[in-house]
């Protein structure tokens, strides 16, 4: 009888060396002088404060602040596209953007990478990715884990989870609670669908309108793979600019990622008891993807508005007298924005204004 062997059951050890041998210079790109040397470890090491008197931050109060996330049914596309380098950008980019919602500085970034099976390339790729989101994110790949589970993902099938560490001063932490009634609503524009709905947006396009990924669609001037591969705008740079911008006055009041539930279901989350946010109807221009698969799924306008973020990748609720000099810093940054509403001394919701 056959000796056994970890190969024969679906891992090659040898081709997983190899898979690991291709990694460190996609972390070491994003490392920061807070990062501890510690290649080849069990863990990575990332100091809180520089150690240099002209970098240092001198926290007083400082607080951690961890966010988790996927990618969810895109990863579908990426797998259909043969296109595996933008999801990663897609992963750091629905955990940093979570995290600035509070104010914080994402410091650094863990992944996780499920695989059917050692694949070197791909997983280069994924990781290339994810390198890059973090770069956009000014934060470092401090390390992760790859999985390989050939009986849990059929072949050529692989996941991606990803985590965020940052820091925020206590007393700068953004919760909501200082929104005030008159403070207006900015809407900063995605880039597209970003990482949410793609069960509804796939069955649309492919199922229901029969479209190949390599489909040309003249409404969009894209095929509709390229279209739903678009990576997730990461907003990180540009609100971090502003909060430092204003080391004196707390001009920004809320943030809100739009993600899952669309504009009113995540601006509501931080609006505190009393304070509701009116929504001008048409103050943006929504991208001609959201129309297009709103036209080929036949959608209703309040389902588009509960799965997708229509435009606006995520909200700023800031003080009147500063928003026109936040959207110009918004410009500098190259992020579109618009004011898309106020605030109102109503029970807390959000809703359409008359």
């Amino acid at each position: 009888m056959a000796k056994s062997t970890y190969k024969d059951a679906g891992v090659d050890l040898e081709l997983y060396r190899e898979s690991m041998a291709r990694l460190p210079r996609l972390l070491h790109r994003t490392y920061t002088p807070r990062v501890l040397s510690a290649d080849g470890g069990f863990a990575g090491l990332f100091q809180l404060d520089f150690s240099n008197k002209l970098f240092a931050r001198n926290y007083k109060e400082p607080v951690l602040v961890a966010c988790t996330d996927g990618v969810g049914t895109k990863l579908k596309v990426a797998q259909a596209m043969d296109e595996h380098c933008t999801v990663g950008i897609d992963l750091v980019a629905m955990s940093v953007n979570d995290a600035i919602c509070c104010g914080a500085e994402p410091l650094f970034f863990l992944d996780y990478i499920a695989m059917s099976h050692d694949d070197p390339v791909r997983l280069e790729q994924l990781v290339e990715g994810i390198s890059a989101g973090c770069l956009q994110a000014d934060c470092s790949l401090l390390g992760g884990e790859t999985a390989i589970m050939p009986d849990l993902y059929a072949p050529g099938d692989y996941d991606l989870a990803g985590f965020c560490i940052g820091v925020a001063e206590k007393n700068a932490i953004l919760d909501g609670s200082s929104i005030s009634v008159g403070d207006h609503v900015l809407g900063l524009a995605s880039s597209g669908l970003h990482s949410n709905g793609y069960s509804l947006a796939r069955k649309v396009v492919f199922e229901k309108a029969g479209l190949e990924k390599d489909s040309y669609v003249d409404a969009i001037d894209q095929t509709a793979g390229e279209a739903l591969l678009q990576p997730t705008r990461i907003y990180v740079r540009a609100v971090r600019s502003i909060l430092s911008h204003y080391r004196v006055k707390h001009v920004v009041h809320g943030i809100a990622h739009i993600t899952g539930g669309g504009l009113f279901e995540n601006l509501e989350r931080v609006l505190p008891a009393g304070r509701h946010a009116k929504i001008t109807p048409a103050s943006w221009p929504v991208p001609p993807i959201f129309p297009w698969i709103q036209t080929l799924g036949e959608i209703d306008d309040a389902e588009m508005e509960k799965v997708f973020n229509m435009g606006l990748g995520l909200v700023l609720v800031v003080s009147p007298f500063y928003a026109e000099s936040i959207r110009q810093q918004l410009r500098d940054h190259k992020v579109e924005s618009w004011l898309i509403g106020e605030i109102v001394d109503q029970p807390r919701g959000v809703s359409w204004k008359d």
